[in-house]
């Protein structure tokens, strides 16, 4: 699944009626099933960010005794970090039309 990070970062009040309308279902069932999809990406994004940190593990084992402040490892945790939260992308996604909940 390619992910879409064009959401917002900051906490944003989205209308309740809105996204009732969107999903189609009342807001109980929307939360709980954009809960589960907000799971589901942010193990996407974790699983991502694992494969590339693992190749810091390897060069990193191979300097035990030495510890090294990668600048490559520091901007790719940087930019995990600036990354919209998953439930801000799973309700960006509802509202843009790119999941249906019925």
């Amino acid at each position: 699944m390619k992910l879409n990070f064009n959401a917002p970062i900051n906490t944003e009040t989205v209308d309740r009626i809105l996204i009732q309308k969107k999903s189609g279902k009342n807001i109980y069932q929307t939360v709980c099933v954009l809960e589960k999809i907000s799971q589901k990406i942010g193990k996407i994004i974790k699983n991502d960010m694992d494969k590339k940190l693992q190749e810091f593990d390897i060069l990193n084992k191979n300097d035990l005794e030495e510890v090294n402040e990668n600048k490559e490892q520091i901007e790719l945790s940087k930019f995990y970090e600036r990354l919209p939260k998953p439930t801000s992308l799973s309700i960006k996604y509802l509202l843009d039309d790119k999941i249906k909940l019925n």
